[in-house]
């Protein structure tokens, strides 16, 4: 008898633990919500990020900040995140580097990345391939085979050791051969400026797509932006190419699945938006909807790409 009234009582704790936290999930957001990204101000994929949280609060009618928190390769900005309170009300907008990075070359984090509770993926940047004119080559073949003739080769600017573009710029040398020696900097103005100037020959990054001083020779994406429909991408040279900068929206561990469902449903319905779009679109960004099961998947698939990488060029600790 005493068996089964603990049983009784079991249950009971149980379904209303259920019915709190659902109602929990039906009020929220009921103030505030914090987003925690590792990018700068202004820097990467920062604007399109504040669309992202500016959309949100406006559908929820509440207070949105974006947190910036830079630096230690996006650690200093995971480990906030990670130690924040469970309650929805910050939330975490990582990039790639650190699902695919960090858990390599910082494998003693007092967290772990796959920790966090996902909830939807929130946009996508291609890179460019791109050259100073003055280096006298008119497409990604002619690179490649410039690269291997030239005494030395050729260098490439990389503005992030271990970031995407650096990886997708590795992914480029190891498919084509091609010699390139990669040359790092602090940030990616200081970079495009040497190879505009042609003390560097070869620019991998977002920006490059855009820059009206470099040749944009190819980009990385799957297929070919619709904003320049008439330059080629990697995967037309290198069959299977495919790299790009990305951020997701996740919660810190223990976030209750009722709350990540009901941020992921209304992420997805503000990305659907035609405003939303638009800004996406002048910032050459694109998004993918995605549940939060299918967002695992994806960072699942993504790690297993990079991470054999990232340990073949040394960025791996020891």
């Amino acid at each position: 008898m005493n068996l089964q009234r603990n049983f009784s009582r079991i249950a009971i704790v149980c379904l209303l633990a259920a019915i709190c936290t659902s109602a929990q999930a039906q009020s929220y957001p009921a103030g505030p919500v914090k987003f925690i990204t590792p990018m700068t101000a202004g820097g990467g994929t920062d604007p399109a990020m504040r669309i992202i949280v500016n959309e949100l609060g406006r559908m929820w009618g509440q207070q949105t900040v974006l947190v910036n928190q830079p630096g230690a390769t996006g650690a200093i900005a995971a480990r906030a995140a990670a130690a924040s309170a469970p309650d929805g009300y910050t939330l975490y907008l990582p990039i790639a580097s650190t699902f695919t990075t960090l858990p390599v070359t910082q494998p003693h984090l007092p967290f772990n990345v796959d920790d966090f509770a996902p909830i939807g993926f929130a946009g996508e940047v291609p890179f460019g391939v791109a050259v100073s004119p003055a280096l006298g080559v008119n497409s990604l073949a002619e690179l490649i085979a410039v690269s291997k003739e030239r005494p030395g080769g050729l260098n490439l600017a990389v503005f992030n050791r271990g970031g995407a573009t650096h990886l997708a710029a590795e992914l480029l040398r190891a498919r084509s051969g091609a010699q390139l020696t990669m040359v790092f900097y602090p940030g990616v103005a200081q970079a495009m400026s040497d190879v505009i100037s042609s003390r560097v020959h070869v620019f991998i990054d977002g920006a490059a797509i855009s820059a009206p001083n470099l040749k944009l020779l190819a980009t990385t994406s799957a297929t070919r932006l619709a904003s320049h429909p008439d330059v080629p991408t990697v995967s037309e040279t290198l069959p299977d190419f495919a790299a790009s900068g990305w951020f997701v929206l996740v919660a810190p561990p223990r976030t209750p699945a009722s709350i990540a469902n009901k941020v992921s449903t209304d992420l997805r319905t503000a990305l659907a938006q035609p405003e939303v779009k638009e800004k996406f679109s002048a910032l050459a960004v694109s998004s993918r909807p995605m549940t939060p099961q299918q967002l695992a998947e994806f960072i699942r698939s993504e790690q297993q790409l990079w991470h054999p990488m990232i340990k073949q060029i040394g960025l791996a600790s020891q």
